[in-house]
């Protein structure tokens, strides 16, 4: 399925947490923080790169708690307007 945001919305590939921490104990499910990473895949045809800079394939930070989340063949997606992204992540 292709889906293009409307608007000045972006759509977010929800990045998965590790399932184990560094020590090497196994975290379920019910003990994981909400994630607040993801990769940009789509952004609305009303985006200004002045005002807000992203380009499909950016890794972004977002609030714990925004967007509509949707699954797309699959995987976890967030719909949300380009002015909820915190930052850009650059590793």
């Amino acid at each position: 399925m292709k889906l293009e945001p409307l608007g000045e919305r972006v759509l977010i590939k929800i990045l998965k947490q590790a399932s184990q921490t560094e020590s090497g104990i196994y975290l379920p499910e019910t003990a994981k923080e909400k994630p607040q990473e993801g990769e940009v895949v789509a952004l609305g045809p009303e985006i200004d790169e002045e005002d807000v800079p992203l380009a499909i394939g950016d890794t972004v930070l977002y609030p714990k708690y925004t967007g509509t989340e949707i699954k797309i063949d699959g995987d976890e997606h967030l719909i949300m307007d380009a002015g909820d992204i915190l930052a850009k992540i650059h590793r």
